[in-house]
């Protein structure tokens, strides 16, 4: 989990101030739940836990808005293979982020996020080209078994 979870959620609320934008308090219960799960959830998974932890009942349209509103900041990533969303491990950072890769564990659902290598990305992309596609996003989801599920 990431250390000292009230000063990442600040870190978030002053970068999106920074941004001319608001991270309202279901922003922060939604992104809160990112955050502690550590790892992936679906919306109906960030409306359980907005429910249990908050006494909030969120309608799923709400929750995908503040998802999207999250992603387009930069401070959660939507997992195209699993359809569920992780924070970003990098909300507390000052540094340019790297391409990122998810490492997606298949039992627990647990997620690591690592940067990707520029010439990787590159390599892809021309394998893409010379296929006829271009590469629409950078981005890598592998799913794999954690240290934790791995058969003894």
């Amino acid at each position: 989990m990431m250390a000292n979870v009230d000063g990442v959620i600040q870190q978030a609320e002053n970068y999106c101030k920074a941004k001319g934008a608001r991270l309202t308090t279901k922003r922060k219960q939604v992104l809160r739940g990112l955050i502690e799960s550590n790892k992936a959830l679906s919306a109906y998974e960030l409306i359980d836990f907005c429910h249990q932890h908050f006494g909030e009942k969120m309608p799923p349209m709400s929750v995908y808005r503040i998802l999207e509103f999250l992603e387009h900041h930069h401070l959660v990533h939507k997992l195209n293979l699993a359809n569920k969303y992780v924070a970003c491990t990098h909300i507390s950072c000052d540094h340019t982020h790297a391409i990122p890769q998810f490492l997606i564990c298949i039992n627990c659902s647990k997620v690591k996020e690592v940067s990707i290598n520029q010439a990787t990305i590159s390599d892809l992309s021309e394998t893409a080209k010379n296929a006829g596609y271009d590469l629409y996003t950078p981005q890598v989801e592998l799913n794999c078994l954690c240290q934790s599920c791995l058969p003894a």
